[in-house]
């Protein structure tokens, strides 16, 4: 057989692999073919979602299980050896590939990120590198260079028997991590958005150090108690309980050699209770500091205190959400993060669930001002300004907008599902249970039935924190709906929540994130790949902040002189009732003394004014969807569908013969989405009846649009179905009907014949029979289409 007629897959099978078994490498061990490493962008369209194409490489080489090295991208021989090399250059800067390699079964061409002289050249099948040479490379490459230092990046990873693997970020953030760890770092970031596994992450990295020897003795620190029983019982499990121990009470046992503990199990405000101090400063080699972003790198933090007294441990950093404020820097603590996963990526990726965003204004929402003289419904006069969201329920608390907040809430959820898990992020206790109140009044009718519909989890609530594990089990129905302030924004694993509500002022691009995260877990199975956020604070603006997803960014620099006001932390309580210092700091710098700032007089003005009489109404409300760039679209979708088919198709006539030449319009339907055409949320705004072409003509290129309906008008007035028989006629009649109330994609199914009203007219064959043959029945199947979609 001549090459040039060989598939790509042929010249996998024939040329690419035998080459690489004669170069050395292990067919079962260190070469992948085919490997998807994404699952492919969920695409949300209005309240349908579909997923995008996952992407595949062609081969992946291994020096080790987990330890990738080279990608190899493979064409037919139809191409130039080359032609696959963008594609292939892309997936490696994904997947952190130094070696690049593409073939058409003539040769290679060779890409090489670690030799700056000769980046990219030409090498015969027989001139494929061995591992060995690889690896040298890379290693060279690395700095790696000490017997020791290849020892630890060389280590195995834990062999899972469960059939879990490590996702290519996974194996990343590990690989990163211990090469830095081999060339002598000891204070390292890692960056890894929310619901990525930074847990299992975490295991697999220490398993490796454990396992060489170099890391004997390890601390896990978290912020929950739910957190370590969950760490040590599911991921860690592998090491087993004889050498796992969790600290309670401050009682410590110096037998184990993985420790697990809470920050504020550890230390205490009356200096000798830091049970810390019972190890010896060298106890532990390792310490690893999950969601590091609570405090941890804040000098006036009681947590910074572990870590300086066992500063010669290596002490690793975890976080979704490093954080960077004039005060407060993770980075001049841990340096910059190895490695970064950020939300948009797993989104992306498709391993997060993308959110839409609906935004709610109301009359009130650029200020409101009381009458000359108004009192509050306690009677106290109400001091004379302009009140606006950030003042709404932290000064002036007004019933009716709470209301309205619970009716908006409820109407989602009964439109959508009304067992749908959902936070109510509010401003602060008192307004939680207010929000709760609203909300169980508006869904009067399930709280009767289930009284655990609505719950405040609160740090000061025993029968909220008590339903907490409730809210976040995915078998538990109740509680649905769960109203906060800071106890859900950071640490709860809330797999299942599918609307996120701000009610809350957010001015911390951390803890915008943090809320974020609680949503972007997907459960397939149990239906839940997106979630939507509703806001009432404009809180979502902060989308548009470079921050929000950029790489981040150091802003704390101390200086010699620098010496900071000392943060102080509002009290809360944690999931367990304890008072914990909640890291967000609630403090300015001094003003100048001759500025005078506004303090309530206890005696004469309340915290909070309450006021029940003002009519707050909805006065704009506007959905958001995630694009297919990552980001937020601000702009209206029609706007947005203009510019995307303009530059994705030019012209009118272009679609057009792209329409005409699909044989399957939901391929087509599926490269749209993919572009950001999403036309189902279209449909939403613009009219259901509308057929999905004429949706795309009537936005994208001004013209007049028609309904199926009148499509389907058209074709039957012009009675070209004449030329067939009786029966064909019949069959032809039937599916215009359906294309007139479901669409075109539905009669382009294999399986239409058998389905209501066309498995009435006859078996499929029978009806088949009526065309000719096959070909003749997909032929009609054809000119139908045309004539449905005949442009006057």
């Amino acid at each position: 057989m001549h090459k040039k007629s060989l598939t790509e897959r042929d010249i996998c099978t024939k040329f690419i692999s035998p080459a690489l078994k004669n170069a050395g490498w292990d067919i079962q061990k260190q070469i992948r073919e085919e490997v998807f490493f994404t699952d492919g962008r969920i695409i949300v369209q209005g309240a349908l979602h579909t997923r995008g194409k996952r992407k595949r490489a062609d081969y992946i080489l291994y020096y080790k299980k987990d330890i990738p090295l080279a990608i190899i991208e493979a064409k037919d021989n139809k191409q130039g050896v080359g032609s696959g090399m963008q594609q292939a250059l892309e997936y490696s800067e994904i997947l952190q590939l130094p070696f690049v390699f593409t073939s058409n079964g003539d040769s290679f061409v060779f890409h090489d990120k670690t030799n700056p002289e000769i980046i990219e050249k030409e090498i015969s099948l027989e001139e494929f590198p061995s591992p060995n040479d690889l690896w040298s490379k890379y290693l060279r490459f690395k700095g790696i260079e000490s017997p020791q230092e290849r020892e630890i990046v060389e280590q195995d990873y834990y062999v899972d028997d469960s059939g879990m693997n490590l996702r290519y970020y996974q194996a990343n953030a590990v690989n990163r991590t211990i090469e830095a760890i081999a060339k002598g770092k000891n204070r390292i970031l890692l960056v890894m958005a929310t619901g990525t596994g930074k847990t299992y992450t975490a295991f697999n990295l220490i398993w490796r150090l454990w396992k060489t020897g170099i890391k004997k003795r390890i601390l896990f620190l978290a912020d929950r108690n739910a957190l370590l029983t969950q760490t040590k019982n599911g991921d860690f499990s592998p090491f087993g309980n004889d050498i796992m121990h969790i600290i309670k009470n401050r009682k410590i046992d110096k037998s184990y050699q993985i420790y697990f503990a809470l920050y504020q199990g550890l230390t205490s405000n009356e200096e000798e209770k830091n049970a810390y101090k019972e190890f010896s400063r060298d106890f532990f080699d390792l310490i690893v500091v999950d969601e590091c972003h609570r405090g941890s790198a804040s000098e006036a933090s009681a947590w910074r205190e572990i870590l300086d007294y066992f500063e010669g441990a290596t002490q690793i950093g975890m976080t979704a959400t490093p954080k960077e404020t004039k005060d407060i820097s993770n980075m001049d603590y841990y340096g910059e993060p190895v490695y970064t996963y950020s939300l948009k990526q797993g989104i992306m990726d498709g391993f997060l669930a993308p959110y839409k965003v609906v935004r709610f204004t109301t009359n009130l929402d650029e200020g409101w001002r009381p009458s000359a003289g108004m009192l509050d419904k306690f009677g106290h006069e109400i001091k004379d300004r302009i009140y606006n969201l950030k003042d709404y329920d932290r000064k002036m608390v007004i019933d009716q907008r709470t209301q309205l907040i619970a009716e908006k809430i409820t109407e989602f959820l009964k439109a959508t599902d009304r067992f749908a898990k959902t936070i109510v992020f509010c401003i602060d206790i008192e307004h939680a249970q207010r929000m709760r109140q609203a909300l169980i009044n508006a869904n009067a009718d399930l709280v009767s039935k289930h009284p655990y519909y609505v719950v405040k989890i609160t740090g000061d609530d025993e029968v909220g924190k008590r339903e907490l594990d409730n809210f976040t089990d995915v078998e538990e129905r109740f509680p649905v709906i769960a109203t906060t302030s800071k106890m859900l924004t950071t640490g709860i694993d809330t797999k299942m929540v599918k609307l996120i509500v701000l009610e809350a002022n957010i001015g911390s691009m951390t803890e915008f994130k943090q809320i974020v995260g609680r949503g972007t877990r997907i459960r397939e199975a149990e239906g839940k790949l997106y979630f939507t956020i509703m806001d009432f604070r404009k809180a979502t603006n902060l989308f548009a902040d470079p921050d929000f997803d950029g790489e981040p960014v150091q802003i704390y620099e101390p200086g010699a002189d620098d010496s900071p006001v000392p943060p102080t932390y509002p009290e809360i309580g944690d999931d367990d009732g304890n008072q914990v210092r909640e890291p967000e700091p609630t403090w300015e710098k001094p003003s100048a003394p001759d500025i005078k700032i506004h303090e309530p007089d206890p005696e004469t003005e309340p915290k909070k004014y309450y006021v029940n009489d003002i009519e707050v109404k909805v006065i704009n409300q506007r959905i958001q969807y995630f694009a297919a760039d990552g980001r937020l679209i601000t702009e209206s979708l029609k706007d947005y569908t203009r510019k995307n088919m303009g530059k994705n198709f030019g012209s009118l006539d272009a679609f057009i013969m792209r329409w005409t030449e699909a044989d399957k319009k939901e391929v087509l339907f599926a490269e749209l989405a993919e572009q950001g055409v999403l036309l189902e949320a279209l449909r939403e705004e613009v009219g259901k009846e509308m057929d999905d072409f004429d949706l795309i003509c009537h936005i994208a290129f001004d013209k007049p649009a028609l309904t199926r309906k009148e499509r389907a008008e058209q074709v039957r007035k012009r009675n070209y179905f004449a030329k067939y028989s009786e029966k064909a006629q019949a069959v032809l009649n039937a599916l215009l009907d359906k294309y007139e109330q479901e669409g075109i994609a539905t009669i382009e199914q294999g399986s239409i014949l058998k389905v209501q009203p066309l498995n009435q007219l006859g078996s499929p064959v029978e009806l088949v029979r009526a065309f000719g043959k096959g070909k003749d029945f997909d032929a009609a199947i054809k000119e139908l289409e045309k004539e449905i979609y005949q442009i006057a």
